[in-house]
């Protein structure tokens, strides 16, 4: 059985390096941190968590809230948050809770009993559903929305949003469609405005029958783009809150004999990994999914250390990819 002298050696670095790398690795510079754990594999030290936990009163895992851990999206935040809390000697506990506030009180009741030492939230603030978090309870919000409180991690998702239409209306589009996502949803509301100020900008009043509403999931965008294949005249483009709605709706555009894009542009929100190989390629925002997640994992470690933030709000930036799902407009009906 190795032990810590055999990392410590194996690493190059001191006993008591080691100590810290393992009991408060936020004080251990990421050089020697990665020395620690490189060490720790080769030797094959498995330390006694247990022990750990008793002595520093923490249970060194965090508990990470997800609505729907199908999402891909969610899915590529909590790979992120995962492998920084592993480079930093936290083990996470996924609670997927569908978005249901019994859920996320089970879970959080973890942090209270001091099975977890903190919170990291992926569902939006919505005032009709409060979050089951208490204020004494250490918490970050990653993928979040304008009105809120508390520490968060987001992306501008209305001017996002806007600049996804901007494009589109530089294309020549008048008739642009919108599928959303619920529209209680905190990213409905802020999506939905921005799609909304950049018709207006340019002076392009909305039919509100070019609206339908999604919940965020492949079927409903496959569902909700039936609305459209019967108008006459059809939109010319549709923008899709995420970009599984937009996948769903191509399929339903080109099972009605449409062409994406001659005869109909589409895009998503998200650029998740199957964007850039669905056929056509998906038009899309890219959300910096992997930093949001190690942010939010790093501005928890502060709070666990009784660190003050700075900051309680870091918005990110957003890149708009243009790719084959959009092109001029047949006409400007």
């Amino acid at each position: 059985m190795s032990n810590i002298r055999d990392v410590a050696k194996e690493a190059g670095v001191s006993v008591a390096t080691v100590s810290r790398a393992l009991s408060d690795p936020h004080k251990v510079s990421q050089a020697r941190l990665d020395k620690v754990h490189a060490a720790i594999e080769r030797v094959g030290y498995r330390p006694n968590m247990l022990a750990r936990s008793f002595r520093s009163a923490k249970s060194h895992t965090i508990v990470v809230l997800v609505p729907n851990i199908t999402n891909p999206f969610s899915a590529q935040i909590v790979r992120a948050i995962e492998e920084r809390a592993q480079q930093k000697g936290y083990a996470v506990l996924l609670g997927n809770t569908h978005g249901l506030p019994e859920r996320e009180k089970a879970y959080v009741q973890r942090v209270e009993t001091r099975m977890a030492d903190g919170v990291i939230q992926l569902h939006p603030d919505n005032p009709s559903s409060p979050l089951a978090i208490g204020e004494d309870i250490p918490y970050v919000k990653v993928s979040d929305c304008e009105a809120s409180s508390g520490p968060r991690v987001r992306i501008d998702n209305r001017g996002a949003a806007r600049s996804v239409v901007e494009y589109l209306i530089s294309l020549g589009h008048r008739r642009i469609g919108v599928i959303s996502g619920p529209s209680t949803n905190p990213h409905t509301k802020d999506r939905l405005a921005g799609f909304y100020e950049a018709l207006a900008v340019a002076g392009i009043e909305h039919d509100h029958a070019l609206l339908a509403e999604g919940d965020y999931t492949a079927w409903s965008g496959l569902n909700s783009a039936k609305q459209f294949c019967h108008m006459t005249p059809l939109p010319t483009a549709v923008f899709c809150m995420n970009d599984e709605m937009a996948i769903g709706a191509v399929q339903t555009f080109k099972a009605q004999g449409l062409k994406v894009p001659e005869d109909i542009s589409v895009t998503g929100f998200d650029d998740i990994s199957y964007a850039r190989y669905c056929d056509p390629s998906l038009t899309t925002v890219t959300q910096p999914a992997d930093e949001m997640g190690r942010l939010a994992m790093d501005i928890l470690l502060r709070l666990l250390d009784g660190q003050e933030l700075v900051q309680q709000e870091n918005v990110l930036p957003a890149e708009f990819v243009i790719r084959k799902s959009t092109t001029v407009p047949a006409n400007n009906s």
